[in-house]
């Protein structure tokens, strides 16, 4: 069953594999170059677990780099992400995602493509894929685009079906952002903050009384109460030896936290929110 929403773009795929479960939740594309930097992985990443967070699926194209960090982002906030394959469905694309791509089916999200079973990977088929990743959204967001990256195609097609397209800028002088600031040029929308995305798609949530309502489990308490103790702000290192918890699991319930406004980070640590 082909969405509503993607149905009614210019050139709908006639036909959608998927594995997993596609939902009629709200979407929003986060893309980028595969070549990013730390510091837009990290971006694209907070921005992605945001707006998972105020209930949105993040859909991308599983790539590495920005995509990658999008999808990961998503599923670190406890959200539900769709990967768009120029693959068929059982070849996933790069082979060093399909332990992320099990992920994202396990957690409620989907792999889907156009193309049967078995389809390889045809330059132009990851081209026309990016016009489903736009058309299944409500909006297209770019983090990190060269001059040349395939999510400038995403951005275009976006724009041909009536998407807003949103726009992470960068240093003027860094070749990664060339792309982006072209795009900002041309009138997409300058955001800095899933918070500005949402305001601009008029998505209402309601965080301010976050920290008071939100329902911890006994190990996210355990975590609260460890950064607590500290009475100033920790780094995570010192949050995992007071705990005892493995290094990846104690990043996922500060991500987690952070987001539920429990603790917050600075430049220092992370400490209560008070």
């Amino acid at each position: 069953m082909i969405p509503k929403l993607l149905q009614a773009i210019p050139d709908p795929p006639p036909n959608l594999f998927v594995r997993g479960i596609l939902t009629d939740d709200p979407k929003i594309a986060v893309v980028g170059t595969r070549k990013a930097t730390a510091e837009g992985r990290s971006t694209a990443k907070t921005i992605a677990a945001e707006l998972a967070a105020s209930g949105i699926t993040i859909v991308s194209g599983l790539a590495m780099g920005i995509d990658t960090a999008s999808h990961e982002g998503c599923l670190e906030a406890g959200g539900k992400t769709i990967a768009v394959l120029g693959t068929g469905i059982n070849n996933v694309y790069p082979k060093q995602n399909e332990q992320l791509a099990a992920r994202i089916i396990k957690s409620g999200g989907a792999i889907i493509s156009e193309y049967p079973g078995g389809t390889p990977g045809y330059k132009e088929n990851f081209l026309r894929r990016n016009r489903i990743i736009s058309g299944l959204c409500r909006a297209v967001v770019v983090v990190e685009a060269p001059t040349r990256s395939g999510s400038l195609s995403t951005a275009n097609f976006a724009a041909e079906q009536g998407r807003e397209v949103f726009v992470v800028p960068g240093p003027i002088n860094h070749p990664n952002y060339a792309g982006s600031h072209k795009l900002i040029r041309d009138g997409a929308r300058l955001v800095a903050s899933a918070e500005d995305i949402l305001e601009d798609l008029g998505i209402e949530t309601d965080r301010s009384d976050a920290k008071q309502t939100a329902s911890l489990d006994e190990t996210e308490a355990m975590v609260a109460e460890a950064v607590a103790s500290f009475g100033q702000a920790v780094q995570i290192d010192k949050i995992i030896e007071a705990t005892k918890l493995e290094p990846s699991r104690a990043l996922a319930i500060i991500t987690g936290l952070t987001l539920k406004k429990i603790i917050r980070e600075s430049d220092e640590g992370y400490s209560l929110n008070r």
